[in-house]
């Protein structure tokens, strides 16, 4: 289990982002929104390396809709169909 330290504003800087882009992530099933402790969410590592592995998707050049077919497939452990998203995004 990851320890949860990170509010939301450092969470975003993690990967220097703005707070609204970490929200719109969550609102496009990016991110997971963690449960509240108390009045405010923490962030863990697996979050910020979720949240960087977004980013650096991005500055590749694919969608968010393939970033989170992407995400979708790392869990699923489905290599072969990310490495055919990545050899599309190469050509």
């Amino acid at each position: 289990m990851t320890q949860k330290t990170l509010t939301i504003g450092k969470f975003a800087a993690s990967a220097n982002v703005s707070v609204e882009t970490v929200r719109f992530y969550q609102r496009k099933g990016l991110l997971d929104i963690p449960a509240s402790e108390g009045q405010v969410r923490r962030y863990g590592s697996e979050a910020i390396r979720q949240l960087k592995f977004i980013r650096k998707a991005q500055e590749a050049g694919f969608t968010l809709s393939e970033i989170k077919e992407l995400i979708q497939l790392d869990s699923s452990q489905d290599h072969e169909r990310a490495y055919q998203l990545a050899m599309h995004r190469l050509d």
